[in-house]
Protein backbone atom coordinates (compact mmCIF):
# COMPACT_ATOMS: atom_id res chain seq x y z
CA UNK A 1 0.00 0.00 0.00
CA UNK A 2 1.16 3.80 -0.74
CA UNK A 3 1.38 6.12 1.51
CA UNK A 4 0.43 8.79 -0.67
CA UNK A 5 -0.82 7.24 -3.89
CA UNK A 6 -1.69 10.62 -5.59
CA UNK A 7 1.83 12.30 -5.36
CA UNK A 8 2.71 11.36 -8.71
CA UNK A 9 -0.04 13.05 -10.45
CA UNK A 10 0.06 16.28 -7.97
CA UNK A 11 3.94 15.94 -10.01
CA UNK A 12 2.68 15.70 -13.39
CA UNK A 13 0.18 17.89 -12.81
CA UNK A 14 2.79 20.77 -11.09
CA UNK A 15 5.32 20.16 -14.04
CA UNK A 16 2.07 20.85 -17.01
CA UNK A 17 1.20 24.43 -15.13
CA UNK A 18 4.81 25.16 -14.65
CA UNK A 19 5.94 24.45 -18.47
CA UNK A 20 2.20 26.10 -19.67
CA UNK A 21 3.23 29.14 -17.77
CA UNK A 22 7.01 29.54 -19.90
CA UNK A 23 4.90 29.43 -22.59
CA UNK A 24 2.72 32.02 -21.61
CA UNK A 25 4.67 34.23 -20.42
CA UNK A 26 5.10 37.59 -21.30
CA UNK A 27 7.01 37.96 -24.49
CA UNK A 28 10.10 39.95 -24.46
CA UNK A 29 9.74 43.83 -26.31
CA UNK A 30 12.99 43.10 -28.28
CA UNK A 31 11.08 40.78 -30.51
CA UNK A 32 7.82 42.77 -31.18
CA UNK A 33 7.32 45.89 -33.17
CA UNK A 34 9.06 49.05 -31.70
CA UNK A 35 6.35 51.04 -28.74
CA UNK A 36 6.25 54.47 -26.84
CA UNK A 37 7.40 53.68 -23.40
CA UNK A 38 7.42 57.54 -22.22
CA UNK A 39 6.37 60.98 -23.55
CA UNK A 40 7.05 64.64 -22.18
CA UNK A 41 4.52 66.15 -22.09
CA UNK A 42 2.51 62.81 -21.40
CA UNK A 43 -0.24 61.67 -22.67
CA UNK A 44 -3.68 63.77 -21.76
CA UNK A 45 -1.73 65.93 -19.63
CA UNK A 46 -2.91 69.58 -18.62
CA UNK A 47 0.00 72.03 -18.62
CA UNK A 48 0.26 75.24 -16.90
CA UNK A 49 3.11 76.21 -19.05
CA UNK A 50 3.56 75.44 -22.55
CA UNK A 51 6.24 73.33 -23.84
CA UNK A 52 9.07 74.49 -26.25
CA UNK A 53 10.54 70.94 -26.44
CA UNK A 54 8.45 67.43 -27.49
CA UNK A 55 10.13 63.98 -26.55
CA UNK A 56 9.50 60.68 -27.17
CA UNK A 57 11.25 57.95 -25.75
CA UNK A 58 10.36 54.24 -27.51
CA UNK A 59 11.33 50.31 -26.24
CA UNK A 60 13.77 49.98 -29.31
CA UNK A 61 16.33 52.79 -30.44
CA UNK A 62 14.95 55.05 -33.37
CA UNK A 63 16.37 55.45 -36.98
CA UNK A 64 16.79 58.86 -37.40
CA UNK A 65 16.12 58.75 -41.34
CA UNK A 66 12.51 57.12 -40.80
CA UNK A 67 11.41 59.46 -37.35
CA UNK A 68 8.28 62.08 -37.83
CA UNK A 69 7.28 63.66 -35.09
CA UNK A 70 4.35 66.13 -35.72
CA UNK A 71 2.45 68.60 -33.61
CA UNK A 72 -1.55 69.82 -34.39
CA UNK A 73 -3.45 72.33 -32.89
CA UNK A 74 -7.46 71.76 -32.03
CA UNK A 75 -8.40 72.60 -35.49
CA UNK A 76 -6.28 70.35 -36.98
CA UNK A 77 -3.40 72.74 -38.16
CA UNK A 78 0.28 71.67 -38.22
CA UNK A 79 2.50 73.71 -35.42
CA UNK A 80 6.04 74.41 -36.59
CA UNK A 81 8.56 72.27 -35.36
CA UNK A 82 11.90 71.51 -35.70
CA UNK A 83 13.49 68.18 -37.41
CA UNK A 84 12.94 65.41 -34.81
CA UNK A 85 16.79 65.02 -33.24
CA UNK A 86 17.15 61.71 -32.48
CA UNK A 87 19.54 60.12 -30.11
CA UNK A 88 19.41 55.93 -28.97
CA UNK A 89 15.95 55.60 -28.10
CA UNK A 90 14.78 58.91 -27.91
CA UNK A 91 12.92 61.82 -30.26
CA UNK A 92 12.75 64.85 -29.63
CA UNK A 93 11.43 68.13 -31.55
CA UNK A 94 11.64 71.79 -30.64
CA UNK A 95 8.32 74.12 -30.48
CA UNK A 96 9.07 76.70 -33.05
CA UNK A 97 5.83 79.19 -31.92
CA UNK A 98 4.45 79.98 -28.55
CA UNK A 99 1.45 77.57 -27.99
CA UNK A 100 -2.22 79.29 -27.17
CA UNK A 101 -4.23 77.76 -24.82
CA UNK A 102 -5.99 75.04 -26.51
CA UNK A 103 -5.56 70.90 -27.07
CA UNK A 104 -2.63 69.74 -28.89
CA UNK A 105 -2.36 66.30 -30.77
CA UNK A 106 1.60 65.24 -30.93
CA UNK A 107 1.60 62.64 -33.76
CA UNK A 108 4.40 60.46 -33.95
CA UNK A 109 5.87 57.86 -37.01
CA UNK A 110 8.61 55.26 -36.18
CA UNK A 111 10.11 52.05 -37.44
CA UNK A 112 10.90 49.25 -35.62
CA UNK A 113 13.86 46.92 -36.18
CA UNK A 114 12.08 44.68 -38.18
CA UNK A 115 11.14 47.06 -40.72
CA UNK A 116 7.71 47.55 -39.27
CA UNK A 117 6.80 51.12 -39.39
CA UNK A 118 4.52 51.89 -36.41
CA UNK A 119 2.78 55.06 -35.83
CA UNK A 120 0.16 56.45 -32.92
CA UNK A 121 -1.02 59.85 -31.22
CA UNK A 122 -2.35 61.44 -28.29
CA UNK A 123 -3.47 64.62 -27.01
CA UNK A 124 -2.34 66.86 -24.46
CA UNK A 125 -3.60 70.72 -23.40
CA UNK A 126 -2.14 73.85 -22.56
CA UNK A 127 -3.87 75.35 -19.72
CA UNK A 128 -1.57 78.58 -18.90
CA UNK A 129 -3.96 81.02 -16.83
CA UNK A 130 -1.42 83.88 -17.57
CA UNK A 131 -1.90 83.03 -21.56
CA UNK A 132 -4.41 84.41 -23.87
CA UNK A 133 -6.94 81.85 -25.26
CA UNK A 134 -6.15 80.46 -28.37
CA UNK A 135 -5.30 82.64 -30.94
CA UNK A 136 -9.17 84.26 -32.55
CA UNK A 137 -8.89 85.41 -36.52
CA UNK A 138 -8.12 88.73 -36.96
CA UNK A 139 -11.60 91.41 -35.99
CA UNK A 140 -13.85 92.48 -38.70
CA UNK A 141 -14.47 95.93 -38.91
CA UNK A 142 -17.75 97.02 -37.76
CA UNK A 143 -18.14 100.13 -39.77
CA UNK A 144 -16.87 100.28 -43.43
CA UNK A 145 -13.68 102.12 -43.67
CA UNK A 146 -14.20 106.25 -44.77
CA UNK A 147 -15.16 106.63 -48.99
CA UNK A 148 -16.13 109.47 -50.68
CA UNK A 149 -19.45 110.68 -49.82
CA UNK A 150 -21.99 111.44 -51.83
CA UNK A 151 -23.25 114.64 -49.62
CA UNK A 152 -22.90 117.87 -51.32
CA UNK A 153 -19.78 119.31 -50.50
CA UNK A 154 -19.46 123.45 -49.02
CA UNK A 155 -17.34 124.33 -51.89
CA UNK A 156 -19.92 124.36 -55.03
CA UNK A 157 -18.91 123.06 -58.49
CA UNK A 158 -19.70 124.24 -61.61
CA UNK A 159 -22.55 121.78 -62.47
CA UNK A 160 -24.01 122.18 -59.09
CA UNK A 161 -23.48 126.32 -58.44
CA UNK A 162 -26.72 128.12 -59.11
CA UNK A 163 -24.28 130.96 -60.40
CA UNK A 164 -22.63 128.88 -62.87
CA UNK A 165 -25.47 128.30 -64.54
CA UNK A 166 -26.95 132.24 -64.41
CA UNK A 167 -23.41 133.28 -66.29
Amino acid sequence: MSRHPHRPLAAALAAALAATALLLGPVSPAYAHNVLRKATPAQDAELKKAPTRITLEFLQKLNPSFTTITLSDADKQQVTTGEPEVSGTKGTVTVDTPLANGVYTVAYRVVSKDGHPVQGSYKFTVADPTATAEPSPSPVASEPAPTPSATPSAEPTASTSPAASAR
